[in-house]
């Protein structure tokens, strides 16, 4: 017998259960992985009973608010989200993943999730002595999961055999593992300090960065097992830590980055929805829209924000169409492109063959990328990118952003350079890895388009080439025509990348297009200068492909005064 969390993931991509695109990607992903779970590419494994165990305990539970006690029954998706969190293991048996991110609209469950997830890690995983937190940025928000907790357990005399609460406290004590779950709050001192063994993160688009998040998953990560969960209604303010998250987890469904140790399950509308069209609600409102009473509900929500527009409108596709509001950023190559991009050719294959470089030199120590630019048939791109950082910066890096710099550098898409004190990048171990790859496959370099930021010390090694070297202003005047030539090479197929290479396809993913008061566009990274997404090996990209452009401009302008140079000779001019 098929179990819960699969059945459900097959109704769902097969179209028997309406759903919008995000959470159907979510379902599929759970699918794909069946097929390639235990291969040398992919160290997990599906065990259906462990699924079928924590539904099980979810359904033995008695929600107490309201004016009668009633038994827990998870709708569809509630038993395939907390069947999938569970029901995957690592080759070391332990849990696979570590994180979790889940987003949709208000009063669809997820605080009663939260609280379903907690008890049982404390009590029933098997871990002693754990810590469990339900963490936000205000003490009052932290206590919502914290009180669904023990609300579960005041209700069901068998389960409150197994805990101590103790309200004044914030504390709840698993007798039997001496596990403790406590609700902490930023505003409280939440710091680092803590190894969760699960810590519930609620509303995340109320954290102003990403201090909270970073405290919790550094502190777990030499513990062989954790569950970092985070919950969330999308909100208005995208320079916000919780729309680099949602953004990133975007691009994790759509296959555009791999996060093997991330669950992550999205509702909301698609990108042409009406969100005043009835028919759509079930895709952000799974419970919601199942019933007449809900139906009801955000029928009235519809009618004010309809009349009322401004703040009204606003609030209705946040919290009940679970949209961002404001969007100023427009995507630079849209993840289906990325994908389609993702190429299996390599450096071999272009042994001998004419090349344009680009160079992104770091602010600070940060990254440095380099991109190698190719032609393919009649004006298509093949894109190869290395990036470097000081191991110090790394480190730093690997404690304060989201991203995996970790397993990039373990990938070797990231070369690290110094000690663990290092702060500064070394520009001529940058020169001296380009040299290599220069002359291993007898490349023909045509110019090198650079940054001229922080280029100074930089120069003299690069003349060595004998080649143009080009100077790329970082204006979207200068920048236009580069850019969106490079949009229109990826949207006509014509763009091949690394497909191994997820740094890279990170980095293209996180890039947002700006404009300036002419309509003239660049790249910015996703979230404004705060944020920790880069784009530098897209910038680099951008770089070579300027230095092409500008190159073939100047072979034209070449082949136009020989032509009139013939022409007079001939006397025709």
């Amino acid at each position: 017998m098929i179990d819960r969390a699969t059945d459900y993931a097959l109704r769902v991509v097969s179209g028997d259960i309406p759903a919008g695109k995000l959470h159907r990607l979510a379902c599929k992903r759970h699918i794909d992985d069946l097929a390639r779970q235990d291969t040398e590419g992919f160290p997990y494994i599906w065990r259906p009973e462990e699924s079928e165990r924590r539904i099980d305990y979810a359904e033995k539970l008695t929600i107490i608010e309201g004016f009668e006690p009633k038994p827990l029954k998870l709708y569809g998706f509630q038993a395939f989200d907390i069947g999938c969190t569970f029901g995957w293991y690592n080759m070391k048996g332990y849990r696979r993943f570590r994180e979790r991110y889940k987003s949709v609209s208000r009063q669809h469950g997820k605080s009663l999730e939260q609280g379903i997830i907690g008890t049982n890690i404390a009590a029933f995983s098997g871990y002693r002595f754990g810590q469990l937190y339900t963490a936000a940025t205000k003490k009052r928000q932290a206590k919502i999961v914290w009180g669904e907790m023990a609300k579960f357990i005041e209700a069901d005399r068998d389960l409150a055999e197994y805990f101590e609460v103790k309200e004044y406290k914030s504390l709840i004590t698993a007798l039997n593992t001496r596990c403790t779950i406590e609700a902490l709050s930023k505003e409280a001192g939440l710091d680092d300090g803590f190894r969760p063994l699960f810590a519930s993160l609620d509303e995340l688009h109320q954290m102003r960065d990403n201090g909270v998040y970073k405290a919790l998953v550094n502190g777990s990560r030499n513990m062989p097992e954790t569950l970092i969960s985070m919950i969330t209604t999308r909100g208005k303010d995208i320079n916000s830590f919780a729309y680099e998250m949602d953004s990133m987890c975007v691009q994790i469904l759509l296959g555009a980055v791999s996060m093997d140790h991330m669950f992550i399950d999205i509702f909301c509308l698609d990108e042409d929805d009406d969100p005043f069209d009835e028919s759509v609600w079930i895709k952000s409102c799974p419970i919601m829209a199942t019933t007449e009473e809900g139906m009801e509900e955000l029928r009235r929500e519809a009618a004010k924000a309809r009349a009322m527009g401004g703040m009204e409108l606003a609030d209705y596709l946040c919290k009940c169409m679970n949209m961002w509001v404001e969007s100023t950023d427009s995507t630079f190559i849209p993840a289906e492109h990325i994908e389609r991009a993702k190429s299996t050719l390599t450096l071999d294959d272009f042994r001998g063959e004419r090349c344009w470089v680009g160079v992104d030199l770091s602010s600070g120590g940060d990254l440095t990328s380099v991109s190698i630019e190719f032609e393919i048939g009649d004006g298509g791109v093949a894109a190869f990118s290395h990036s470097f950082m000081p191991r110090g910066r790394l480190r730093e890096h690997i404690r304060s952003d989201t991203a995996p710099y970790d397993l990039w550098e373990k990938q070797g898409l990231i070369e690290t350079l110094g000690g663990e004190c290092e702060f500064r990048t070394d520009y001529h171990a940058v020169i001296g890895w380009l040299d290599g790859i220069v002359a291993e496959y007898e490349l023909d370099v045509q110019a090198i388009g650079y940054d001229e930021h922080n280029a100074d010390a930089f120069l003299v090694d690069l003349e060595a080439y004998g080649v143009p070297l080009i100077k790329v202003t970082q204006s979207a005047r200068n920048l236009n025509d580069a850019t969106v030539d490079m949009q229109l090479i990826a949207k006509s197929g014509e763009l091949a990348i690394e497909r191994g290479n997820e740094l890279l396809t990170w980095s293209i993913a996180n890039a947002r297009i700006v404009k300036n008061s002419f309509e003239e566009v660049k790249i910015d990274k996703l979230g404004g200068k705060k944020s920790s997404h880069r784009i530098d090996p897209v910038d680099a990209l951008i770089d070579a492909h300027y230095a092409r452009i500008v190159m073939r401009e100047s072979e034209k302008v070449d082949a136009d005064a020989e032509m009139d140079k013939y022409l007079k000779a001939l006397g025709w001019a």
